[in-house]
C-alpha cells in the first residue's frame, strides 16, 4: 500500500486504511506512507519490481495519473483509496470517497480491465487538454484546493477561462476514421479517456473508459455573446448542443497548434503540441465496486 499523505486527507487516512484492510482480510505485504510525493513513481515502480501482485493506491486524481504509467501492460491491479479534492476517477470506476466503502471495494470487489489514454509517451486516466485546461491547471493551487475544496476546480475553471487567448489548431485522424480539421480560432481541446474529468464535469453523456475510444471536445472561441455561452455551459455537456463546440470520438488523434502549446494531462502539465494522443486498450487492472458498469 502506498499512500500519499500529503493529498487532501492522506495523513488522517493512512493508518484507518491500514487497520481496515487487515481487518477485512487484505494480506498486506509493504506500506509506505509518503511525505514526499515525488517518491511516488519510484516507490510503485519498486513495489511492481518485488513482485508484489496488488498495488493500493491512496491519493487523488494527480496521484493516479502519476502511477499509471508504472502500472499500465504490467498486469499488476490497482486498488484506490480516493484522497483527493475531485476523484474523478474514482467517479468514473463507482468506487467510495468513504475510507471504509472504498477499503470494502478493494477486499471484495472484482478485478476490471479498463483504457488508459497516451499522450506521446504519457499515459493519463481522464482526460489530456489544450487550451483552457491549461489555465486551469496553472491556477489549480494545492492552497486553493485546500482552502474551498472541491469548489476549487469551478474557480479555477473561471480564472483559466479569464486569463486565457484564442489559438489555431489542425487535428488529423492518423487511422482514417475522420477527415482532417483546421480551426482558425480555439478555446479549448479535450481529449476525455474517462467518463468524469474536472471536478465531476461529465465528458459527453454516453462516454465510458472501457470504449476503446477516447471523446474529443473542440470549443470555438467567438463572439462576446457566444463566450458567455461557452462561459455559460463550459462545465456542462449543454455546450455540446451549441455551435460553439463539436464532439469527435476516435481511437487517435494528431493535435498540432501555431506555436507549441503545453498539454494538461491529468492536472498537470507535462507535455506540449504537437502530438498524438491515443487509446491504450485495457491498459490498467483496477478493483472496481462488483456492480460496476462501465458508462453509468
Amino acid at each position: 500500500m502506498v499512500v500519499n499523505t500529503l493529498s487532501r486527507v492522506g495523513s488522517q487516512a493512512y493508518s484507518l486504511a491500514l487497520r481496515t484492510l487487515s481487518e477485512q482480510g487484505v494480506p498486506l505485504g509493504r506500506t509506505y506512507p509518503l511525505r514526499d510525493p515525488t517518491r511516488l513513481v519510484e516507490t510503485v515502480r519498486s513495489a511492481v519490481d518485488a513482485g508484489h501482485d496488488f498495488v493500493v493506491i491512496g491519493g487523488g486524481d494527480g496521484t493516479v495519473s502519476s502511477v499509471v504509467d508504472v502500472l499500465a501492460h504490467t498486469g499488476v491491479p490497482m486498488g484506490l483509496l480516493p484522497l483527493g479534492t475531485a476523484n474523478d476517477f474514482a467517479r468514473t470506476l463507482d468506487i467510495p470517497t468513504d475510507l471504509e466503502r472504498a477499503c470494502h471495494t478493494i477486499a471484495q470487489g472484482r478485478i476490471v480491465d479498463i483504457d488508459l489514454g497516451l499522450c506521446g509517451t504519457n499515459y493519463y486516466a481522464n482526460r489530456a487538454s489544450v487550451g483552457v485546461g491549461a489555465e486551469v491547471a496553472t491556477a489549480m493551487s494545492p492552497v486553493l484546493k485546500k482552502r474551498v475544496g472541491s469548489l476549487a476546480y469551478p474557480v479555477a475553471s473561471a480564472r483559466g477561462f479569464l486569463r486565457h487567448r484564442p489559438f489555431p489548431a489542425r487535428l488529423s485522424f492518423p487511422d482514417g476514421d475522420h477527415d482532417t480539421r483546421e480551426y482558425p480560432s480555439l478555446l479549448q481541446i479535450s481529449v476525455a479517456n474517462g467518463r468524469y474529468f474536472g471536478g465531476g464535469q461529465l465528458a459527453v453523456p454516453d462516454s465510458g473508459i472501457d470504449d476503446s475510444t477516447l471523446d474529443i471536445t473542440v470549443i470555438r472561441h467567438g463572439t462576446l455573446r457566444e463566450l458567455l455561452t461557452v462561459a455559460r455551459n463550459f462545465r456542462s455537456t449543454r455546450l455540446l448542443d451549441t455551435d460553439q463546440a463539436e464532439h469527435i470520438r476516435t481511437r487517435r488523434v494528431r493535435v498540432e497548434t501555431a506555436r507549441s502549446m503545453p498539454i494538461n494531462i491529468d492536472g498537470e502539465l507535462v507535455d506540449h503540441t504537437p502530438q498524438e494522443i491515443s487509446v491504450a486498450r485495457n491498459a490498467l487492472h483496477v478493483a472496481v465496486p462488483r456492480n460496476w458498469v462501465d458508462g453509468g
